[in-house]
């Protein structure tokens, strides 16, 4: 959500700016801008409604020079979508500009406070509030621009990553951060900006990430120095980023969405690398060997997620409770963190997002922790907020995501969870060994097995085209499979624009089967599990309504041939990793309906990667 680049060194700063925007698209945009400082410490601001193309379009001919500046595509919060509203904001002064990810809570006490003293406005934003306040500040008591900032923070609710220019002080660029992320990188003679490491690994792998009420001076030809809001210098911790420039190119792929959906066999090969052994019959979690006492003891496992994550934490419930038998609850943690839980130092918690920066799951976890919880994080983005903020945890080592739908983290975020799962039944012997090296050996078996499920991509391109004019979908599951009924529908929501509905499949007859019609394609998962006579009767039920029936079976499968309108094989594996397996063809389904729809599969509508507010 939003997306920050900053620059400050020897070379042209625009086009490492424009390069950076385009870098964070995938985060979800309306509109964008730069504000860079020239050789003759004029301050130019450019921002227009629309794509980061636009913006460069716009700045054509335009005095675009300079060695410093700051970028900013934005997703609207406060103000409707406009080139007025969008970022960067001047001071009224125009000596001040400002990009701004998150949300000032108090911003309109604030506003009224400064336009009773004659402050004028330009834009409806919240975050033009936020510079305006820092120059009064500024003028008022006569501070520095850093200690304006501190005092102004002080002000201030809500949450922030942001980032200044002073056109009298060509050379300095501020920034801070609470409870949105900022990464600073490390360069030769030169420093970069970025919501997240994508448009820095280009130039350096060398980073600070800030922590939370931390603010960065960053001055050309120094070192670096962080402060907090009361002023007490602080050491930067530099970390190493272990991301290649491919992982955040397309590589030849129309989408990186298409591109994402193929990484998953390489995905799951590097998310169980070093944590499954050669034999293939044993699983190691460092995480469960080194917090063994509290992961065994404790009285329940409650995990918080949202979107995607959510999805697979109620696979995770159903692993853990399965292999380990504790008890697991499942919250949205949009939800967990307003309605007062009961949370004791008996319980885990897990926290599942991939980004690690979700604001209501990092909510969550506070609110856990403060309770007395033992925190355990599943993660993609290493040095993320999460991570930093639990007691320990598990990245999930997918690669950066960058199709806003989200694919390979949520099949890395099950491996994961079935890892976890496996690793303390054993040692709880809470499960038979037997059954538990059947488990690992088949877990070893899923990246070849998804690289055959790849080779369905060209027939559900083509059975696609025959589904563009549903306007509603139906996803059945019983089992492991609901979740991935509930994923399904997801993506076909978040990219075609398609209203779609994942239910348990017996709970049909509860309501949604008097929707079914001709018009109506039902997606069912029907693999041959311990449940899929039950799933062929409801198959049944939906064919006697002309209801337009794609299953998901196993390879081989006549008895659903004969009835279904449309089958879609896959390898058979066992139940409880048959979600890392049949999540694969829904994926690709949403994708290809989509396409033949002419949407934009990358960056849908109205839709952030990382849902850094409220």
């Amino acid at each position: 959500m939003c997306g920050i680049v900053g620059y400050i060194g020897q070379r042209e700063a625009f086009p490492i700016l424009i390069k950076g925007l385009k870098r964070l698209e995938y985060r979800g945009y309306d509109s964008a801008g730069v504000a860079i400082i020239n050789n003759e410490s004029n301050l130019n601001v450019y921002k227009t409604k629309g794509k980061v193309a636009k913006l460069e379009n716009f700045c054509e001919g335009k005095n675009i020079s300079g060695h410093i500046g700051i970028a900013h595509t934005r997703w609207a919060t406060h103000g409707e979508p406009s080139s007025l509203n969008a970022h960067p904001h001047y001071s009224e002064s125009e000596n001040l500009a400002i990009i701004h990810n998150g949300i000032i809570e108090n911003y309109a006490d604030i506003k009224n406070k400064l336009m009773e003293k004659g402050v004028q406005f330009r834009s409806d934003t919240d975050t033009e509030v936020l510079v305006q306040l820092i120059e009064y500040i500024q003028i008022k008591k006569e501070l520095d621009l850093l200690s304006a900032v501190q005092v102004a923070l002080h002000q201030i609710i809500g949450a922030y990553a942001i980032a200044i220019l002073d056109k009298r002080n060509p050379n300095q660029i501020i920034a801070a951060r609470k409870q949105s992320p900022l990464v600073i990188g490390i360069g030769e003679d030169e420093y970069f900006l970025g919501s997240d490491a994508t448009p820095i690994i280009e130039y350096t792998n060398q980073v600070v990430y800030l922590e939370d009420e931390n603010i960065a001076v960053i001055r050309l030809g120094e070192e670096l120095k962080i402060f907090n809001i009361l002023n007490v210098e602080l050491n930067p911790e530099i970390k190493k980023v272990d991301m290649d420039l491919g992982q955040i190119e397309k590589g030849g792929y129309p989408h990186f969405m298409l591109k994402e959906i193929f990484d998953q066999p390489n995905c799951l090969d590097n998310c169980m690398r070093g944590r499954v052994n050669i034999e293939a019959n044993q699983v190691v979690l460092s995480a469960v060997i080194d917090n063994k006492d509290k992961l065994l003891n404790a009285q329940r496992f409650i995990i918080v997620a949202c979107g995607t994550s959510w999805h697979a934490g109620l696979i995770g419930k159903q692993l853990i409770e399965s292999f380990c038998r504790i008890p697991v609850e499942v919250e949205y943690a949009s939800e967990f963190r307003y309605r007062n839980p009961v949370v004791t130092d008996k319980d885990v918690v897990i926290a599942i997002s991939q980004s690690g920066e979700t604001a209501d799951t990092l909510a969550a976890v506070e609110l856990a922790k403060a309770n007395g919880a033992f925190i355990y994080g599943i993660c993609n983005a290493i040095g993320s907020s999460i991570p930093r903020a639990t007691h320990t945890g598990s990245y999930i080592h997918v690669g950066p995501e960058i199709g806003v739908a989200s694919t390979k983290a949520f099949t890395g975020q099950v491996t994961v969870l079935t890892m976890l799962a496996l690793s303390i039944a054993q040692a709880k012997n809470s499960i038979e060994q037997e059954e538990y090296l059947k488990i690992v050996k088949e877990l070893c078996q899923l990246p070849q097995k998804t690289r055959e499920v790849l080779k369905l991509n060209d027939r559900i391109a083509d059975l696609s085209r025959t589904y563009t004019y549903a306007q509603n979908f139906l996803y059945l599951g019983r089992g492991y499979s609901y979740p991935v009924a509930l994923e399904g529908a997801l993506k076909l929501k978040e990219i075609s624009y398609i209203h779609a509905e994942g239910y348990p499949a017996a709970e049909m007859k509860h309501g949604p089967i008097a929707l079914i019609d001709s018009d109506m394609p039902v997606v069912v998962i029907a693999t041959q599990n311990a449940m899929y006579e039950k799933v062929l009767s409801n198959i049944q039920e939906v064919k006697a309504r002309q209801g337009k029936v794609i299953a998901l079976v196993n390879e081989g499968d006549q008895t659903i041939r004969n009835i279904a309108d449309e089958v879609i094989e896959i390898p058979s594996t066992l139940e409880c990793l048959e979600p890392l397996i049949a999540t694969i063809p829904l994926q690709m389904l949403a994708y290809h309906v989509a396409v033949c729809k002419g949407k934009n599969v990358d960056q849908p509508r109205n839709l952030a990667k990382s849902v850094t507010v409220e």
